[in-house]
């Protein structure tokens, strides 16, 4: 590495965020860009340790101690290149990703680990402001047809390398927008649609293929994509919400997270919605504490609530990382908060929903009650049991549902007649085939809700089956997926 002893003398830095009282606003995103030295001097931090744990850490296998050196040393035209060899669309990561190659960085043992991300997100958009990503369309053709049914991270991860294989890739979307959860499950104010957009635009022009307003299982039949392709590609994610069983779940006011997320995501790109579910003047109670319920904290503060509670079930972690980061290489157990959470409302831990009650048929009140671990039962599993004389009641106009998905919805998987595990994922071989011949899945249809980073790392790896299903070898490359 450029500067071998950075890592000691330079402290770690990440990038700027707007202030709040501009950003909660307006839809725009929340980090600024880092200026070009302090990133440089950023990059100087990696250590060219004997074994970059980093790349173990994220699911692609991101070479990143190579573009880290190559930012320092200001060539920024192979940086991308490096970057592209693992990461289809770093600049969707650099967004997105919750970063477990920080996690997994060898410095984070006893410091504050490299800025991988940051300098990960402005290599890719340094990249697009000098023209150096373009279009790559293949100079041969197999012949062969693929539809890819999803058009997430997973879906067009694949379908960008199946069409660099040289394939025909039709990708088929129920929405009327290209981009999944890209784009209608992801606020605005953490990556700007123009950055999925401009991806889009170049995957068009490379020859791929896309269909919107097509529900597979509803307006075509597996037995009809079978017919017409030599093979199909699953990516349709796992959007089947979990519900709350408590009494006055039925009451009016009570949402899934990512009905509302995209509504308002729709809101804001200018389409006249009729069921948008507007929190102004509101008293909003999220459940859920993952990143789906933060990104609904901000969407209800940008709307003008009343209030804003986010509850999570486990207890408040602390916020110091011991001496010596004993989780390390996985995740510290340390309170992480987003940038939500530093815009108003409140965080609640240690606390479980009883019951709704409401009047007129509409919600008006949230009954909860704090609980506390109790050691673990015969098969692992934590026990919790209430507090005696905690019980409280929030008022509550919106009740947002963000704990979690039940696998992949049923049209998909019924049309093709596929099997599913026990926690409703569609289950496939090694090579990522289902139980139906010609059949394969990627991402959280295959693995249940997850990364950014597993679904760009799934969609290559089952594109490389697709394409030996399909050529009997593949030239596509091998993707670092470490289980």
């Amino acid at each position: 590495m450029g500067d071998s002893k950075a890592f000691i003398s330079t402290p770690r830095e990440v990038s700027k965020k707007r202030p709040v009282s501009e950003r909660i606003h307006d839809w725009k995103e929340v980090y600024l860009p880092m200026a070009p030295d302090t990133l440089k001097t950023q990059a100087s931090r990696c250590m060219d340790c004997g074994v970059p744990f980093c790349h173990n850490g994220c699911p692609l296998g991101n070479l990143i101690p190579d573009w880290n050196d190559l930012v320092y040393r200001n060539r920024w035209k192979e940086a991308i290149q490096s970057l592209h060899a693992t990461n289809n669309f770093p600049e969707f990561t650099g967004r997105l990703c919750p970063a477990p190659c920080e996690d997994a960085c060898v410095l984070s043992i006893n410091s504050k680990s490299v800025t991988i991300k940051t300098i990960e997100q402005r290599i890719v958009d340094h990249a697009f402001e000098q023209g150096w990503i373009f279009p790559e369309p293949p100079a041969h053709r197999t012949g062969k047809k693929v539809a890819v049914i999803g058009s997430g991270p997973a879906g067009l991860a694949a379908a960008q390398q199946l069409n660099r294989a040289g394939h025909f890739v039709t990708v088929l979307e129920r929405d009327d927008r290209i981009g999944g959860l890209l784009r209608y499950g992801i606020p605005d104010f953490k990556m700007d649609r123009a950055v999925l957009d401009r991806r889009l635009e170049l995957l068009e022009a490379e020859g791929i293929l896309f269909q919107t307003n097509i529900n597979v299982g509803v307006d075509v039949s597996g037995e009809d994509l079978l017919r017409d392709y030599d093979a199909v590609l699953v990516c349709i994610g796992a959007l089947r919400p979990r519900d709350l069983n408590v009494p006055g779940r039925e009451l009016s006011g009570v949402y899934f997270a990512m009905d509302y997320l995209s509504r308002q995501n729709r809101v804001v790109a200018g389409d006249a919605v009729e069921d948008t579910i507007d929190a102004s003047g509101k008293h909003v109670l999220i459940i859920g504490g993952g990143d789906t319920g933060a990104d609904c904290y901000g969407t209800a503060i940008r709307q003008g609530a009343a209030s804003v509670h986010q509850f999570q079930i486990h207890p408040e972690l602390g916020t110091d990382m011991p001496e010596l980061n004993p989780w390390w290489p996985q995740p510290a157990h340390i309170l992480k908060l987003g940038p939500a959470h530093e815009e108003g409302g409140e965080r609640v831990y240690g606390i479980h929903t009883t019951h709704l009650s409401g009047e007129n048929g509409c919600v008006t009140s949230l009954h909860t009650v704090d609980i506390e671990r109790v050691g673990k039962g015969p098969n692992g599993e934590r026990r919790i049991e209430a507090v005696p004389g905690s019980e409280r009641i929030f008022p509550a106009d919106i009740v947002l549902l963000a704990i979690g998905y039940n696998g992949a919805e049923h049209p998909v998987v019924n049309t093709f007649g596929l099997n599913v595990d026990g926690r409703g994922n569609v289950t496939a071989s090694d090579d990522y085939q289902t139980s139906v011949q010609g059949v394969f899945a990627a991402g959280d249809a295959r693995r249940g809700q997850s990364l950014i980073v597993w679904a760009i790392a799934e969609g290559r790896e089952a594109a490389r089956g697709v394409d030996e299903y399909l050529t009997g070898k593949s030239r596509l490359p091998l993707t670092h997926v470490v289980e």
